[in-house]
């Protein structure tokens, strides 16, 4: 489902907010069991944990070795949300694993979990494995032998990020190997997808793409991955349809020959043959966002919007070629690889974007123009006028967006210097009691009033 759906429209899930993936949302693991399947998650969940159902453990995983946040440490596993909000967040099914706690890279600890897994597992039951590194997120943090080929990187940060990226590739190629060894290989499908564009403060680089993470310019949003697999028809080739993240959920569920209710209202399509075969994709669009509390721009407004949508909302949308991004689409500067470097001419003060003054949409041929360089918006007007109206529709169908205000009882101080859920069921429950007897005073209060 598109985060409009889910009411996870707007940010990221803090570590100190009662806030999760909405427990009504059927997760691919839970699909995946109805047909038999073992699952197995390694790496980072990040998608809230403040009470035990939302837990990896409880949303359709037998097993779960990794992290809850979104990002931490990848020796001590601590992570810090504030001054003094700090605690340990490496998790073993439901507890924290504090005897795995003994300074591994968790590249290579999240390695050796799955090649453990894979080894205790008989090949010939199916098993879902989702393996969510840590790598390449920030801290840039990488062991020391990573970084011999790279000592030519100028730059500490975007050396940094290629030692750390070295040593991922190295995980990839161990994860296949165990796969070979332990009999699985020739009926897998591994499938190696990212879920945002680089951070250029954090060493990566998105050139030459527009924008940076957390933006919906092409930077932000457009990210490689690849699928492999003896079990594919045209091996080897490169596919430039249409493909969403909330794909995965219906082509791999189908695949898997399980069932998806037809009352599952799904934005995702199922891809396989747009990938295996090279068929065209199903899908004609993608809402990339749209998010209503993002900092309004300024200068947005219904008119700008031809009284269909209003500017100064943040969003972003792709129909066939076309993209439109309207409010204020963040960062918006091409960062060169010459931004890197220390020496050599500078080209990074070329690129510069000096905002046009008031600009709230824009309009690109993305497939003629992937660089988001000539904004088409004045020139096709009705093109425009029909993307508002599809954003528009997308909008009448959005849920509200779940972004809490932090409890300070997620404080790890207080549940033994551990990050974990927080939210007690009973607590609720007194609440709630509370509340009734409040409300029964009250009645009898206007009652009193009434007579």
């Amino acid at each position: 489902r598109y985060q409009i759906h889910t009411g996870l429209q707007h940010s990221i899930i803090r570590p100190t907010q009662p806030n999760c993936l909405p427990l009504d949302n059927i997760t691919l693991p839970q699909k995946l069991k109805e047909v038999g399947y073992s699952t197995h998650m390694v790496g980072k969940w990040h998608l809230g944990f403040y009470r035990r159902e939302c837990m990896p453990t409880q949303r359709g995983f037998d097993t779960f070795f990794g992290s809850l946040l979104g990002s931490g440490d990848y020796y001590t596993h601590f992570k810090c949300d504030s001054p003094g909000i700090c605690g340990y967040d490496l998790y073993e099914n439901d507890n924290a694993a504090w005897d795995h706690d003994n300074g591994i890279y968790s590249t290579q600890m999240y390695t050796q979990k799955v090649q453990q897994i894979l080894a205790s597992h008989n090949p010939r039951k199916p098993i879902f494995l989702y393996i969510a590194y840590q790598a390449v997120h920030s801290p840039l943090q990488a062991p020391g032998k990573y970084f011999e080929h790279y000592r030519s990187i100028n730059n500490i940060n975007r050396r940094r990020y290629a030692a750390m990226l070295a040593c991922l590739d190295e995980a990839i190629n161990n994860v296949t190997l165990a796969l070979k060894r332990y009999g699985y290989y020739e009926n897998s499908i591994i499938i190696y997808s990212s879920d945002n564009g680089g951070q250029p403060m954090a060493g990566g680089s998105n050139w030459p793409l527009r924008g940076s993470k957390g933006t919906y310019w092409e930077g932000g949003i457009r990210a490689v991955g690849f699928v492999h697999s003896p079990l594919l028809k045209n091996k080897g080739s490169v596919c430039k349809e249409l493909v969403h993240i909330t794909d995965w959920f219906p082509t791999l569920i189908t695949l898997a020959e399980g069932q998806i209710d037809e009352d599952t209202q799904l934005d995702g399509y199922d891809i396989w043959e747009t990938i295996s075969e090279g068929r065209r994709s199903p899908r004609v669009d993608i809402l990339h966002n749209i998010d209503p509390i993002y900092t309004k721009a300024k200068n947005g407004s219904w008119a700008a919007g031809y009284g269909i949508w209003n500017t100064a909302i943040q969003s972003a949308i792709r129909v066939n070629h076309w993209k439109l991004l309207t409010g204020n689409p963040g960062y918006s500067d091409w960062v060169p690889p010459q931004a890197f470097s220390n020496a050599g001419p500078n080209r990074w003060h070329n690129e510069r974007v000096s905002w046009s003054a008031g600009k709230t949409v824009w309009l690109f041929n993305i497939t003629a123009d992937p660089y988001e360089r000539v904004d088409l918006s004045a020139r096709y007007p009705d093109v425009v006028k029909q993307l508002l109206r599809r954003l528009s529709q997308f909008n009448k169908t959005a849920v509200p967006v779940r972004y809490p205000p932090k409890d300070p009882r997620s404080n790890p101080k207080l549940n033994g210097g551990v990050w974990g859920p927080w939210f007690k069921e009973d607590e609720k429950k007194k609440k709630s009691d509370k509340s009734k007897g409040a409300n029964k005073q009250k009645k009898n209060k206007n009652k009193k009033k009434a007579n």
